[in-house]
């Protein structure tokens, strides 16, 4: 494929990995995303093939991210987008990298995309500073049948799944370009082969909700603004939370609504630390006698060193107060935390924004909120498979999502809710987003999304859940999946580093010393060949007889 096509072609995978994902929802522009990458960077040289890979990951990450820069500017936006494109490249590189070793055995590429596409993300997951996962290709399917996927290996099947998908779909087109007469055929089955590794998710079985039914409240109470400055209106944010509880209060009273068995308050609901702020605590309490019922508050506290804070889910009873506490285990950096912050202060003030760093936690729940056991994960957390599955690991039998979109805008918002959708699937739990400005909503162990809100409204949502405890096959088998498929990358980039190194081994030896033999056109005499390469070599070779000398 020439320059200007190639990198045509990796712009617009680009794009179409992005319009995969919401708030535009097109689940199936994934695989044919993949497909383009994998078309422009076939028989590249290994700079070219990095820089089309960059180029597919600046087209899908500066519009993904976009929301990172309405708040704190369009240069850390986009130097974070710079930052994950790099993973894209190098992507690009293993993939050439690994071409002269699957060339011969061509069904085996489909699944070797698969891998190193699973293997980047893994990556790009942990580093650096813990990683950022936004943009894994298996929080793009909430509404596809690959969803169901997740209940068998999680995200990282997902991910494989698709990858695989529209690499098949990209051998498809390579088998047309070359013999277009010949090879309609094939590249029709290779297309029917990628449909059927999409649909098949439809069949994989999910366990359904045993546990008993308890009635459940989120409470969405809005912000005066938008924006950053949403820290300054600390107790407006307060109040709206507590007066949004009150009238339900009222409601349940009058027999309007069913009394709730817990209230869920969302991230940053109170600010004020409650427990150093009595005023703060005697209105979160009025609250709970209120609605007679405990309120997992998300909450802002002190310490527990000088110039640290914690970001918390509290559960909090009217008799008792604070009771059970689950501190945030992932703080985000530069963000919550900053990260060689002397270092970084000669860049730029604005790491000053950050004014007291957020200290993780260690514990991973679930709490106990009126006899019900929920796995707290706290904003950004839900993008990290292990802080979940940790926390379902112990007996959580719902999931909460406690967030604070008010810095950020509803495509944020809405694949934030698809990551809870697939968390619920890939350990079949329900769900529910808690937000102080939308979305919220409830999701079911099947992954449809209920009672979802607008933005930038005060709502309150009551439902009955029932709880799950049955373990789905990704939770039992927990990281193991995505261990195996990075296995399984790593095996084939040394493979392909062997492959190459015995080539120069070869090129460089010494031509016409006496004890190199003569090159051969077939196997030696009575040699057993292997079925993968069986029928290659002319019939003759099979009889072959040495004559006399």
């Amino acid at each position: 494929m020439s320059g200007p096509v190639a990198l045509g072609a990796a712009v617009v995978a680009g794009l179409a990995l992005w319009i995969a994902f919401p708030p535009y929802g097109r689940w199936w522009a994934a695989p044919l995303g993949v497909a383009l990458l994998a078309v422009s960077v076939r028989q590249q040289r290994m700079a070219v093939a990095a820089g089309l890979g960059a180029a597919t990951g600046m087209t899908f990450f500066v519009p993904l991210l976009s929301f990172t820069g309405l708040q704190i500017g369009w240069w850390p936006w986009l130097l974070l987008a710079t930052l994950q494109a790099r993973f894209m490249a190098a992507l690009g590189c293993a993939a050439v990298y690994t071409s002269g070793l699957v060339d011969r055995q061509p069904w085996a590429w489909p699944l070797v995309m698969g891998l190193l596409w699973t293997a980047q993300e893994a990556l790009r997951s942990r580093i650096p500073f813990g990683g950022f996962p936004w943009g894994r290709l298996a929080f793009s399917q909430a509404d596809a049948p690959t969803l169901r996927w997740a209940a068998l290996g999680g995200a990282p099947l997902v991910t494989f799944v698709v990858t695989t998908a529209g690499a098949l779909v990209a051998m498809a087109v390579w088998r047309l370009t070359a013999t277009p007469r010949r090879s309609a055929g094939r590249a029709v089955v290779l297309v029917g082969a990628a449909s059927i590794m999409l649909l098949l998710g439809e069949v994989v079985p999910t366990p359904a909700a045993n546990g008993r039914s308890v009635v459940v409240a989120v409470v969405q109470g809005n912000v005066p603004r938008m924006g950053l400055d949403f820290n300054a209106q600390r107790r407006a944010v307060l109040d709206n939370h507590v007066d949004a509880t009150l009238n339900l209060a009222d409601d349940v009273r009058a027999g309007r609504r069913p009394r709730p068995n817990l209230v869920i308050w969302p991230e940053n609901a109170s600010d004020i630390d409650p427990l150093t702020n009595a005023d703060a605590a005697t209105r979160i309490t009025q609250a709970a006698r209120a609605i007679d019922a405990p309120i997992l508050v998300g909450a802002v506290l002190q310490g527990p060193r000088p110039g640290t804070v914690r970001n918390a889910g509290l559960v909090w009873t009217a008799a008792e107060g604070p009771t059970d506490t689950y501190v945030k285990r992932h703080p985000v950096p530069f963000a919550e935390y900053v990260p060689m912050r002397s270092l970084i202060r000669r860049v730029t003030p604005l790491v000053d924004r950050v004014r007291a760093d957020f200290v993780a936690g260690s514990d991973p729940g679930p709490l106990n909120i009126g006899g019900v056991p929920v796995g707290d994960v706290i904003c950004f957390e839900v993008a990290y498979d292990a802080l979940v599955r940790d926390s379902v690991g112990r007996g959580a039998q719902l999931l909460a999502v406690q967030t604070n979109n008010a810095t950020f805008n509803h495509a944020q918002a809405s694949q934030q809710l698809a990551m809870v959708r697939l968390r619920a699937v890939e350990h079949a739990r329900p769900a529910l987003m808690a937000s102080t400005v939308g979305i919220s909503a409830f999701v079911e162990p099947d992954g449809t999304a209920v009672d979802a809100t607008a933005m930038n409204t005060s709502a309150v949502l009551v439902r009955e859940v029932r709880l799950a405890s049955a373990r789905t096959l990704a939770t039992r088998l927990g990281p193991a999946p995505e261990a195996i498929m990075v296995g399984g990358a790593l095996a084939v980039l040394a493979a392909a580093w062997y492959r190459r190194r015995a080539n120069r081994s070869t090129a460089n030896r010494p031509v016409g010393r006496p004890r190199d033999k003569p090159p051969t056109a077939g196997p030696p005499r009575g040699a057993r060949r292997s079925f993968l390469t069986w029928g290659t070599l002319p019939k003759r070779f099979h009889r072959r007889r040495r004559r006399p000398s």
